[in-house]
């Protein structure tokens, strides 16, 4: 149908509902600007290749809009009948037919939000991403190798290569699209750190410090203590000190560890178990956030070897093994200091 045949087609459908032309005009007008009777949100989902009445008729069917053929007509005649797009969409209570067709051209798509935590371990993070609304798995039931040829990463581990942030798609956006953004995310941040780093650290590549700084992610969630904690760390690498890290045991215990850690899990040799080994662990041990990497690479100056918790979140730093034990005993077996 051309769009001078629309227009007459509209005009004589308006004329025949109110019995003049200046009449069509207003009704025509009240029509288009009048609140569609919602009451609250609703999502529009527009098919790929969908006509205007295809639109109209979705409209009609979930934001109560009538005479979806008037508003197909309107839209030939405005010419916007063609710039139909795919996508699921929000009108909101209040809309009215032109500014909910103006939205569904023109407007932003639904955003539905994936967050991957710090802290966390990438196979958390991996099924936080596949349970998430709308995603396309395209990924699910490959191994870590599989995974990490997809993303085209040089690294032998998958742990710790996404950067934990939330990351907004749209519905029908693949898995593979949002690790690769995170993956990304992350190079760029180890990157802007690396490049503020204090020089004369222990390590020499910006991997060893994210993997050091996935140790310090699960040591302590206080930021104002993580370049302290880090600082302890980056001490004992230079002296040839092991880390003795319970977080690296608990990592290479995967699921046997059952909430406690004992002597022996102390004593295994595993490529994590930081008592045995000497330096760092061969890969991170999870996501780590900007602030633990900028520790890392920032260690604050002092003499502490040694931390324990105290129970409320924080910890006791020591020089000396005596001053540890003291506070062990104290923090951790409950006796007198």
């Amino acid at each position: 149908m051309s769009r001078r045949r629309a227009a007459s087609v509209l005009l004589g459908m308006v004329l025949l509902a109110t019995g003049g032309s200046v009449a069509a005009f207003v009704w025509l007008q009240r029509y288009l600007d009048a609140p569609l009777p919602i009451a609250s949100a609703v999502i529009i989902e527009i098919p790929t290749g969908s006509s205007m009445a295809t639109v109209a008729a979705l409209l009609q069917r979930h934001a109560e809009l009538r005479y979806p053929r008037v508003l197909t007509l309107w839209a030939r005649y405005a010419k916007v009948d063609t710039a139909i797009r795919a996508g699921e969409f929000e009108l909101q209570p209040g809309i009215t037919p032109r500014a909910a067709l103006n939205h569904l051209l023109l407007g932003p798509f639904v955003q539905y939000p994936v967050a991957f935590i710090e802290g966390t371990t990438v196979e958390e993070a991996l099924n936080t991403l596949w349970s998430s609304p709308r995603v396309l798995p395209t990924l699910q039931g490959l191994d870590d190798a599989e995974l990490l040829a997809a993303l085209k990463s040089p690294r032998d581990s998958l742990e710790g290569l996404l950067f934990p942030d939330t990351y907004f798609y749209t519905a029908g956006t693949t898995d593979l699209s949002i690790l690769r953004r995170a993956s990304a995310r992350l190079d760029q941040v180890l990157a802007e750190e690396w490049g503020q780093r204090q020089q004369d650290l222990p390590y020499t590549s910006p991997y060893e410090a994210l993997i050091l700084a996935s140790i310090i992610e699960k040591e302590s969630g206080m930021v104002s203590e993580r370049s302290e904690i880090a600082g302890v760390f980056v001490r004992r690498l230079r002296l040839g000190m092991r880390l003795q890290s319970d977080p690296t045991v608990i990592y290479g215990m995967r699921d046997t560890y059952n909430g406690n850690i004992r002597r022996e899990d102390l004593e295994s040799i595993t490529p994590y178990n930081t008592y045995r080994i000497n330096g760092l662990p061969p890969s991170p041990i999870a996501l780590s956030g900007r602030d633990a990497i900028r520790a890392s690479l920032n260690p604050a100056p002092g003499t502490a070897l040694y931390f324990v918790a105290t129970g409320d979140g924080g910890h006791v730093f020591s020089d000396t093994l005596e001053a540890h034990n003291a506070a062990v005993r104290q923090y951790q077996l409950g006796l007198e200091p």
